[in-house]
């Protein structure tokens, strides 16, 4: 009984027609090409506008730059003022901001990513989270007037606080969830496995190994809120006299910013100049400073 061997039926392509294969690496190579072109292209306006707005800030803000700065108070125009108490009440602000909203995005991000997972009530809050993060800061500014403002009987740096902690808050979440998600199961498995409860796991092995993602959306956060002016319009408002007292109006380098750049005195325009100047060297100090000493300690 003889049997015939059944060949499989060729098919005609790239590795057996040479001028299909060159037709389609022609094609293939314009392709990426063009791809390369427009993303060096967009890279390079991104570049160009970056840049151009550090050359304006510079040209502008350090023409008017000097001592009296940081050594004295707003003033009236033509009183040779400085922007000291907006200086001092940027820092507190930002810094309270952040230390407020910072360790609650970690937990609840921590929930979501080590607990929660895709339970009911873990889509519920990211999506609370989601809303958060993409709605107008003067829709927060708003929700702590009616919160802390005008339950109180006036305007107050806590308040300014506040009001930055919730736009702290989503941004910690989402990059604390999501550096989270990325570690390896095999980590945590292996520390389970000697014995390791799940907090100490979660502490001392996924928190270190998401250290730079964490402390990258913690930098963005301090980046966002250290250049809002609308929440703060409705909660801190501004104060042109010295006062670090979180119970009583506080001034902000982006309010003075807000109140100054159209000004029609000039030395009110400088000085405002100079404010987005400080706020933009300062933000950036704080990313180098960071990146620098999470380098060293990896």
């Amino acid at each position: 009984m003889s049997t015939t061997a059944t060949l499989p039926q060729v098919i005609p392509g790239p590795a057996k027609d040479p001028a299909i294969a060159r037709s389609l690496g022609r094609r293939r190579s314009h392709a990426n090409t063009i791809v390369k072109c427009l993303c060096i292209l967009a890279t390079v306006i991104g570049l160009l506008l970056l840049a151009s707005i550090l050359a304006t800030l510079l040209w502008r803000g350090a023409a008017g730059l000097s001592a009296s700065v940081f050594t004295q108070v707003t003033k009236p125009p033509g009183s040779n003022g400085g922007l000291l108490n907006p200086i001092v009440g940027t820092i507190i602000q930002t810094v309270l901001g952040t230390m407020i909203g910072t360790p609650i995005g970690l937990l609840v991000g921590t929930y979501l990513a080590e607990y929660g997972r895709d339970s009911a009530l873990s889509n519920a809050v990211r999506f609370v989270s989601d809303v958060l993060l993409s709605a107008p800061s003067i829709l927060i500014g708003l929700f702590i007037y009616e919160l802390l403002v005008q339950p109180f009987g006036g305007f107050s740096g806590f308040a300014g606080c506040v009001a930055l902690a919730v736009i702290v808050i989503p941004i910690v979440v989402r990059t604390t969830e999501d550096m989270l998600r990325l570690i390896p199961a095999g980590l945590r498995e292996a520390a389970i496995g000697l014995g390791a409860p799940k907090w100490k796991v979660i502490v001392m092995i996924c928190y270190r190994a998401a250290l730079d993602g964490i402390a990258t959306g913690v930098l963005l956060a301090v980046a966002r809120i250290a250049g809002e002016t609308a929440p703060l319009l409705f909660t801190s408002l501004g104060n042109l006299n010295w006062s670090i007292s979180l119970a009583r109006p506080m001034a902000s380098l982006p309010v003075t910013i807000y109140q100054y750049a159209g000004s029609a005195f000039d030395d009110w325009v400088q000085l405002a100049w100079v404010a987005a100047l400080l706020i933009t060297l300062g933000v950036l100090a704080i990313n180098i400073v960071a990146r620098v000493a999470l380098r060293r300690k990896a």
